[in-house]
């Protein structure tokens, strides 16, 4: 059999609903690529990678759990899955093994095969945050990750400087989507007449909300009384989320949205003037959106103890660290107050100093994403693909 004919068994393993995406996409991109019918799958996914074929081994909320505490609740479960996973990769012998994300799983997964199945090489889809906190992961890595697709670009040069496998910088899928949540002309309108529209995003996670609501809603109440402008206020929620959202904010004096669904969320992102936001991906979508921010974030108490030493990033949010300056100001723990977050948001709501440098830093965010002609899925697939000739 010529290498054109060869069938390809090849095996993705996700860990939570964001990497259930990212490996959708990269099935399609390698059966674009490589041919539909040389491929076969194998692994641990979601809806949208069993829509491109994949069977998963078990359903992907049994180990998609966030947060210390969380993850000690569910161990037993969890590390069943892990030996579960590992015993399934050796016993089908696939031509690659790809982990996406979720590295206190998938790199378990993967140090399990490759020490009882060397010959398999392994590739890493999104690179864990190594550049942030616990910096000796990258060099550890070199032992059972052959390459690591990053999303962000400053990573290649991080995983080099730290000792860790070749990582080549694939794009960011926010990019493959950026004409969704950037305004066409007239959707946004900062200097109209009339209330500005302010986008309030407290988290996807219930944790989040829960510590992250009230804080905003004192916020927005400072604002409303210091403010020479009004605005209007939008929450974009996602579906198990809603009911805590519309709790959390009915008492709350601004005239507020609460939107569901993806096509809501960029409608409001199209039309927002200015954004307070919990530090996540979220931050990377208002910075490509073009919105001028205040980004907040609160973690429980011994989750800060654990963290504090080991965090050795400039920043927490994302924008910032592609843009290598601290554009967006960001409030943490004991700094995220409702007077604040007031005082800074206060002069983005007019045309001031402070927001024309967020609106100038961040038209810098195209250039230093960009990839060129490719998709960043397509990007992932011709890694794939030179990791597997490689190993040929």
């Amino acid at each position: 059999m010529n290498k054109a004919s060869k069938s390809l068994n090849i095996w993705i393993v996700s860990g939570e609903e964001s990497g259930d995406q990212l490996g959708a996409k990269l099935i399609h991109a390698l059966k674009t690529r490589l041919g539909a019918e040389r491929l076969r799958f194998g692994g641990v996914g979601g809806h949208a990678m069993g829509a491109e074929g994949l069977r998963s081994l078990f359903p992907l909320e049994d180990i998609a759990v966030m947060g210390i505490v969380a993850v000690i609740g569910r161990l037993p479960t969890v590390m069943n899955r892990i030996k579960l996973t590992a015993d399934a990769v050796v016993a089908a012998n696939p031509d690659l093994l790809v982990i996406i994300d979720s590295p206190d799983f998938t790199h378990r997964v993967a140090k399990a095969v490759r020490k009882r199945a060397p010959h398999i090489p392994i590739v890493d889809y999104v690179s864990p945050s190594v550049w942030a906190w616990r910096p000796g992961r990258a060099a550890k890595m070199r032992a059972y990750v052959d390459h690591i697709l990053a999303l962000l670009p400053f990573e290649p040069e991080a995983h080099k400087r730290l000792g860790g496998p070749p990582t080549t910088y694939v794009g960011h899928p926010l990019i493959e989507r950026v004409k969704e949540f950037r305004p066409a002309p007239g959707e946004r309108d900062f200097h109209k007449d009339g209330p500005l529209n302010l986008l309030v995003l407290p988290g996807s996670r219930r944790s989040e909300v829960s510590r992250l609501l009230d804080t905003f809603g004192e916020t927005l109440k400072l604002l409303q009384q210091r403010s020479s402008r009004s605005f209007e206020v939008t929450i974009p929620a996602v579906p198990h989320l809603v009911q805590a959202i519309r709790e959390g904010t009915a008492s709350w004096s601004v005239k507020l949205h609460i939107v569901e669904g993806e096509a809501a969320k960029w409608q409001a992102f199209r039309s927002a003037d200015v954004a307070l936001a919990a530090s996540g991906t979220v931050t990377l979508e208002l910075g490509l959106s073009g919105v001028p921010m205040v980004v907040a974030y609160k973690v429980s108490k011994i989750e800060a103890v654990i963290l504090r030493p080991l965090i050795k990033a400039q920043s927490i949010v994302l924008t910032n660290l592609v843009l290598a300056e601290n554009a967006i100001p960001e409030f943490v723990q004991d700094d995220c107050t409702p007077e604040t977050l007031a005082v800074t948001l206060l002069p983005l709501l007019s045309d001031t100093k402070e927001r024309r440098a967020q609106e100038q830093a961040l038209q810098r965010l195209d250039e230093l994403m960009r990839i060129g002609d490719e998709m960043p899925s397509e990007r992932a697939a011709r890694i794939v693909d030179e990791v597997l000739e490689a190993r040929r």
